[in-house]
């Protein structure tokens, strides 16, 4: 019935998303001005970007639409059904989203942030659990194909527990919350906002920073439909060049950036500064070198990254296959790079 209740759901959000956002083809069409964005409810220069209207101030004719989603899964939906142009989504769904069955017609165009302490698996007081190892036997939730998903697997993995020893729950991050106060779930890997929440009554066992080191790394990136960028490069330029502001302002105006989150999260500036700072930001420069995105004469690390993910999930039987590192790296758009982001 869940199950059921879940599909249903999703039915009803696609739809709502494509009949308010214009026909499922208006973004690949020339002729019609309108972007269809997706946003996610983390800290990250996206919100800023949407806060201060920087894409609607540098591209004044075209509508922009902004739509709220509580994970990549649903993001992936919406690409699949044509309701989506840009969006904000974990590196774990990009890997899903580009391998088979999915094989969803997008590139990577932008990485948000690097994660670090903003997402954590967090354990609740009273279970009696300190580490990893003690997730043995134990309910977990976890927003399924989430970078919090991969990471949850990754930790599970080095500690030495097979998945089908832990219970692990598919559940959105606010319903986290409402089942970890419930005391239904003993564990959790989420992100911030909610991980703030979950570590009042809960203890750290590892973080998302953690696994980097380890050599498990997630990112936050920005991906564009294929057929938008082949139709309004231009807008794609502009979208770039928006983020890449967003994030010279997390860096030289840190008190103007945490007013921006806040309002988008409800947060005092104070506490959207503490979450900022537990996320890794590049520069705008950093965009383009060779251990991210790169240039249009050689790709840069992010496509292996893709890949690294696409084989975990594939270990996990999340996906049919690993796509090929050369398709991954074509679905890298470096068009422009690095000059577009000067």
């Amino acid at each position: 019935m869940k199950k059921l209740l879940a599909l249903a759901s999703a039915s009803v959000l696609l739809f709502t998303a494509a009949c308010g956002n214009g026909a499922a083809s208006g973004g690949a069409d020339p002729e019609s001005k309108s972007i269809r964005i997706a946003f996610q409810a983390f800290p990250s220069g996206d919100l800023i970007v949407k806060n201060q209207g920087l894409l609607e101030k540098a591209l004044p004719d075209y509508e922009i639409t902004w739509t709220k989603f509580d994970s990549g899964a649903s993001i992936n939906t919406a690409f699949v059904a044509k309701s989506l142009d840009i969006a904000a989504i974990g590196s774990s769904p990009v890997g899903r989203g580009l391998s088979a069955p999915l094989n969803i017609p997008y590139q990577v165009a932008f990485v948000l942030d690097v994660a670090g302490d903003n997402e954590a698996l967090v354990a609740r007081n009273g279970t009696g659990v300190t580490d990893v190892a003690g997730l043995r036997g134990r309910k977990v939730a976890t927003p399924f194909a989430s970078t919090a998903h991969y990471s949850l697997l990754s930790a599970l993995a080095a500690a030495g527990i097979a998945e089908t020893e832990v219970t692990i729950v598919d559940l959105e991050p606010q319903d986290i919350l409402a089942a970890w106060t419930r005391g239904d779930i003993d564990a959790a890997y989420s992100w911030l906002p909610s991980l703030d929440e979950l570590k009042k009554t809960g203890k750290v066992l590892i973080t998302s920073r953690e696994l980097a080191a380890g050599g498990k790394p997630t990112l936050d990136l920005g991906v564009v439909s294929t057929a938008f960028a082949d139709a309004h490069p231009e807008a794609v330029d502009a979208w770039r060049k928006a983020e890449a502001q967003a994030l010279d302002i997390i860096a030289s105006d840190p008190a103007a950036a945490a007013k921006a989150v806040g309002a988008e999260l409800n947060l005092t500036a104070d506490e959207a500064a503490g979450q900022l700072s537990q996320g890794v930001f590049l520069k705008p420069a950093d965009i383009s070198s060779p251990e991210w995105l790169g240039t249009e004469g050689d790709v840069g690390k992010l496509a292996d990254n893709l890949v690294s993910a696409a084989e975990f999930l594939k270990s996990q039987q999340k996906i049919d296959a690993v796509p090929a590192l050369a398709d991954v790296q074509k679905a890298v758009y470096v068009k422009g790079l690095p000059d577009v982001l000067g």
